[in-house]
């Protein structure tokens, strides 16, 4: 067995917080927010409003790496980081929280998600011979303790109240918060062992969507709704493929906006503006386009 000496949390937080230079950023913030000196934007803005700007943030480190612009990438996580400076700055003048809060609260909550490394569990039941199935239990039994934990600390006065689908955020984009509700249920057991219904729940909805479009009166609500469980379904083939849809979107909208505009020069050359191209002219660049991408 491999033995490890575990540092305890408090030893982890200020070994965080001295290996890093965030002393100088928070003493900015700070200045940022000062009710005499500060910047009137920074001290007007809220937690509210800042979300916006913390989704944009998160946006754009994604684009950084999906683009391998990895030289960009430390700009880019410096603003998504500034995000999280300007909760503290705001946390710590409501008297909530502070930066540091925030350091000891992800330090313990690493430190008991990963028994096997610091501590508490045998680290020999996690070594060679340990598949990724049991790690994957391990880390989903200890959140749902902490699901439960939450659910008391909310004045939920039974277990049996609890559910595996609590706790995912409700504003997060729709097709990653699909795959994380369906990855929940899955754990439980409320999934398709096999590809073939998968498939089939697609033609099925397919075919719903298609039964409420050629309504004598359409109703748009229920074509909305129809939609909704055709993309469901579409997501659930992505899981069981593997494929993060949502990440997969991303890379077919920029696929489609190279192409497009590809398009557009083919149109240039032809001196015409696109609206006085007919579609199938158009198409005919678009297969242009295809033709000379790589394979």
């Amino acid at each position: 067995m491999t033995s490890h000496t575990t540092p305890s949390i408090t030893e982890l937080s200020a070994t965080a917080l001295s290996a890093t230079d965030v002393a100088p950023l928070l003493k900015i913030m700070e200045k940022l927010r000062d009710p005499q000196t500060g910047c009137p934007w920074d001290k007007a803005q809220t937690f509210q409003t800042i979300v916006p700007f913390t989704l944009e943030e998160a946006y754009e480190v994604a684009d950084t790496i999906e683009r391998l612009a990895l030289d960009e990438l430390p700009d880019e996580l410096g603003d998504l980081l500034f995000q999280v400076v300007f909760y503290c700055q705001l946390g710590k003048e409501q008297g909530r929280f502070d930066f540091s809060t925030v350091v000891n609260k992800i330090t313990d909550k690493l430190t008991r998600r990963h028994p096997h490394v610091f501590g508490e569990a045998t680290f020999e039941a996690f070594e060679a011979d340990a598949s990724s199935q049991q790690m994957k239990a391990n880390w989903e039994a200890i959140k749902a303790s902490e699901r439960e934990q939450k659910a008391l600390a909310a004045g939920v006065t039974s277990s049996s109240e609890v559910s595996v689908l609590d706790d995912i955020p409700r504003a997060q984009p729709a097709l990653s918060r699909s795959i994380k509700i369906q990855q929940r249920v899955a754990r439980v057991g409320f999934d398709w062992p096999e590809l073939e219904p998968v498939v089939a729940k697609i033609h099925e909805e397919i075919d719903e969507v298609l039964a409420e479009v050629n309504q004598p009166r359409l109703d748009q609500a229920k074509v909305q709704a129809e939609m909704g469980d055709l993309l469901f379904a579409v997501v659930n083939l992505a899981r069981h493929l593997k494929v993060d849809p949502e990440q997969a979107l991303r890379q077919a909208n920029v696929k489609f906006e190279r192409r497009f505009k590809g398009v557009e020069a083919f149109a240039r050359q032809n001196n015409k503006a696109l609206e006085e191209h007919s579609l199938e002219e158009l198409d005919a660049y678009w297969d242009k386009v295809k033709q000379g991408e790589p394979r």
